[in-house]
């Protein structure tokens, strides 16, 4: 492993910017602590320009190389935390009740903080770095709205690149692959209006609770009977809830989920189902059953050239036998598509051990990958905007 000297220096001081973040997570749209930080930082080590409030609480920092190349390169960190009760034991465990970061989302901010102290004590690259920590990763939309309040617009960039921690494998390693990397996403919620009653006279009741039951049962079966099994693509139904007394039939019913997906022809296949099944048992039985389903994110597609420049930065970092271009694709979801969808981007993992999952409650990043993280980050910018000597 050869990491940057100076980030490798500066690890304890990471580590400590990653343990206060940890301990006071922040769920989407509310990171002002954590923005503040950020925007103190940046400040700090002498940014040319920092902007905060982009999307509530998104900051965006510009750093100007010695050299003077119009070339632009946007790094993404999202800052957001889980509503999950963190049961980790760390001492540096949420001091926020219910508020957890399960996903290592204060890693990732430190990851590109590192990057950014570097950076702006050497300024050896040639063009600009737009340093952009998101906000609301989390099924909000933090990207989304960033880009509609005209991040790339107002803060452009020729290419931009994301990273993600990866538990549960060994450190020192990372992952790409071009094309479709992650799934794309849609959440749904279905409401379902029945007629309540007395426990004792169900038969003056349309029960809310019965018809959601069986109605979990079919949407299972979705994929399952109508989805190509070559194609991939889950249907998960993740909360179900009614009813408030032992002795009261639910009138009203709500069932949540997720469905993820590589290909929208599948995704329209498995809307139509969906909407299908709503309205033949809102008629079987003569209730109202009504069906929110809405795109939360796209496929993640890395563009093949930036991949290659990631493969190449990583390796400097790890060495080429520890970095894979044959990542396999995987059903999770990230909102950075939004931004490879706007601009050719990138989106590498970085692995590390631990002995649970991401958004898991007793989740632990491996504090040992923050100097790794942040070298890759660096020599993205080094290596895409090398600085000529007749410019230094």
């Amino acid at each position: 492993m050869a990491l940057i000297p100076s980030i490798e220096e500066n690890a304890p001081r990471m580590r400590a910017i990653f343990e206060d973040l940890h301990t006071h997570p922040e769920i989407g749209f509310e990171e002002k602590r954590t923005s503040a930080i950020v925007e103190k930082h940046l400040r700090e080590w002498g940014f040319d320009e920092v902007h905060s409030g982009i999307a509530e609480t998104g900051v965006v920092g510009i750093l100007r190389g010695k050299g003077s190349g119009n070339r632009r390169i946007g790094l993404r960190a999202d800052m957001d935390a889980l509503p999950i009760q963190e049961i980790s034991g760390l001492d540096y465990a949420s001091q926020n009740a219910g508020r957890m970061h399960a996903c290592g989302h204060d890693g990732h901010t430190t990851m590109l903080l590192g990057a950014a102290q570097y950076l702006a004590a050497t300024r050896d690259f040639d063009g600009t770095a737009v340093f952009i920590f998101q906000p609301a990763e989390e099924g909000l939309g933090g990207a989304r709205r960033m880009i509609a309040e005209g991040l790339f617009r107002d803060f452009p960039v020729d290419e931009v690149y994301g990273m993600h921690n990866q538990p549960l494998s060994r450190l020192g390693r990372a992952a790409i692959r071009p094309g479709a990397m992650m799934a794309g996403a849609a959440f749904f919620d279905i409401t379902i209006n029945g007629k309540g009653s007395h426990a004792a006279q169900p038969h003056r009741s349309k029960d809310a609770l019965v018809i959601g039951a069986e109605l979990v049962g079919q949407l299972q079966t979705i994929v399952s009977r109508n989805v190509d099994p070559v194609d991939p693509c889950v249907l998960s139904c993740t909360q179900f809830h009614t009813g408030s007394a032992y002795n009261i039939v639910p009138e009203t019913a709500t069932i949540t989920g997720t469905v993820r997906y590589f290909d929208q022809k599948v995704m329209d296949l498995v809307e139509q189902r969906m909407r299908e099944l709503c309205n033949g048992m809102a008629a079987a039985y003569g209730v109202g059953i009504d069906l929110d389903l809405r795109n939360v994110f796209d496929v993640l597609v890395n563009d093949p050239d930036l991949t290659d420049a990631y493969v190449a930065a990583a390796a400097d970092v790890l060495g080429a036998e520890n970095v894979s271009a044959e990542c396999p694709q995987f059903m999770g979801s990230e909102d950075f598509a939004d931004m490879s969808a706007a601009i050719p981007g990138a989106y590498i993992n970085v692995m590390h051990g631990g002995a649970a999952a991401l958004h898991n409650p007793a989740f632990v990043l491996e504090p040992e990958v923050l100097p790794i993280g942040s070298s890759i980050y660096a020599r993205i910018i080094e290596r895409r905007m090398p600085l000529l000597k007749e410019s230094a």
